[in-house]
């Protein structure tokens, strides 16, 4: 008599699961709704029609369940910059132009989630833990390869920053790209990270400037800069 093994995960792998997605979606909804300050897992039972402690059984508390809703964003931004990135492009600058058009698009489409990474949630949430790290690089790899693309052989690092820049790429296991393109990638990141902020929070809106050209004329001096 043959027995067939089980394969994949059973009902009460697949039901705890498809809990925690609910209660992730539920937190998503207090997040977007009131920022992390109003995210409460009695709240999100209570949307769930379970109790407070049913509920710790899916998540030890608020911190552990932040966590998956950072990663998961940090997943999802990666995803949306590497399908820019895979999409058609007749050179190296328009491909950047579309990583560039990708990152705006998706902190302007999911802001919540964009602000959950990009601030501290609240006092005493380890935001730097390797796992959000972790998550983080994948997101920044994905520049990084776009850049390295373009970058010519004697890009120069800025005045100052070669040893840091050098540490940063040790840590972090960065070792397919010159220390050249790592720095102006940081430099591209922390421009954006500030055009963004200022619009998702309407500062451009108040002002009755479009930021499309800021936008552009990102990509474009970051690509003659390498």
């Amino acid at each position: 008599m043959t027995t067939e093994s089980r394969t994949g995960p059973g009902p009460r792998d697949r039901f705890r699961a498809q809990v925690r997605e609910e209660v992730k979606a539920a937190a998503l909804r207090q997040l977007a709704e009131g920022g992390p300050e109003a995210l409460s897992l009695n709240a999100v039972a209570k949307q769930l029609g379970m109790t407070g402690p049913a509920l710790y059984r899916y998540f030890a508390n608020r911190d552990s369940l932040l966590t998956e809703l950072v990663v998961d964003a940090y997943e999802a931004l990666a995803s949306a910059l590497a399908r820019a990135a895979g999409a058609p492009a007749r050179d190296g600058a328009e491909r950047l132009a579309a990583v560039v058009r990708a990152y705006r698009d998706w902190a302007r489409t999911e802001p919540h989630r964009y602000r959950l990474l990009f601030r501290a949630p609240f006092k005493g949430y380890d935001a730097h833990s390797t796992r959000l790290v972790e998550a983080a690089q994948r997101a920044m790899n994905v520049v990084l390869n776009v850049a390295n693309a373009l970058a010519a052989p004697d890009a120069a690092v800025p005045e100052g920053a070669r040893d840091q820049v050098q540490e940063w790429m040790k840590r972090r296991g960065v070792d397919d790209v010159p220390p050249a393109v790592a720095s102006r990638t940081m430099m591209l990141w922390a421009h954006l990270h500030g055009l963004v902020s200022l619009e998702i929070e309407d500062n451009f809106a108040s002002m009755g400037i479009d930021p499309d050209p800021f936008y552009e004329a990102e990509a474009g001096e970051f690509t003659h800069g390498l």
